[in-house]
């Protein structure tokens, strides 16, 4: 499988899809036209439920492009209805996010919740790559949030991110450790690559070619709706 994320074509998608979660000018945080974040509307249309999850990322959480339901949080919420879990899938997701923007909104996005979540899904690091951050501060930023994570005795599960091998093999011998180190040092569920069957593939992503399309969205929740609801069962 790493030849395969090594290959040139894997370079070529992962550099598309990493400008896809690229900030917009002037932009940390989405703001509606109502001045309240996306974090907290969607925190005042939480649905109660059993379960709760917080996708906490950047635009490929987000649903760039897509319609309301069509992104991955609502996407995983569906799917894990399907299995059975009565269950809220909240959308922190947050386009241009770095790790670093993560983990400076962490608490307040965790603190607008109506109830404390039974997992966070966590991906972060593919605007680190973008924007040639030091994979040292990526992993040390990703630390950070998972202790907060634990602090709060909240389980998490991290979604890895690969970087493309033309940033040399330093750099990406360094970041593709980050997911899976973190994770085993925290005892944390990880799912190794978010983007895990759309390498290569430009029909699961939207015209612009970069943020995936809703038939996108369905591979990625088919393949990590099973290792979520996994996380939930401890």
């Amino acid at each position: 499988m790493l030849k395969t994320f090594l290959s040139y074509g894997f370079c070529i998608a992962v550099l598309q899809l990493l400008f896809a979660c690229g900030p917009a000018p002037d932009e940390e945080t989405r703001v509606i036209p109502n001045g309240e974040t996306a974090a907290e509307k969607e925190a005042d249309l939480a649905v109660e439920a059993d379960l709760l999850i917080v996708a906490f990322g950047d635009s490929l959480y987000a649903g760039y492009g897509l319609n309301q339901d069509e992104g991955f949080a609502p996407e995983l919420e569906k799917a894990l209805k399907l299995m059975g879990r009565d269950v809220r899938v909240h959308n922190a997701g947050v386009s241009g996010d770095t790790t670093a923007a993560g983990l400076r909104r962490m608490d307040f996005v965790l603190d607008s919740l109506s109830k404390k979540p039974d997992l966070l899904i966590l991906g972060l690091g593919g605007n680190d790559v973008l924007r040639g951050l030091k994979p040292s501060d990526t992993r040390a930023n990703m630390e950070a949030m998972v202790q907060k994570l634990k602090e709060r005795d909240i389980p998490v599960m991290l979604t890895g991110m690969l970087a493309p091998p033309n940033l040399g093999p330093e750099f990406t011998d360094e970041f593709n450790i980050v997911y899976p180190a973190v994770a085993r040092k925290y005892d944390a569920a990880l799912y190794p690559f978010f983007l895990d069957g759309l390498v290569g593939k430009p029909a699961l992503l939207l015209p612009d070619g970069l943020h995936p399309s809703a038939e996108g969205i369905d591979v990625i929740v088919e393949r990590i709706a099973p290792a979520v609801d996994s996380a939930l069962s401890g």
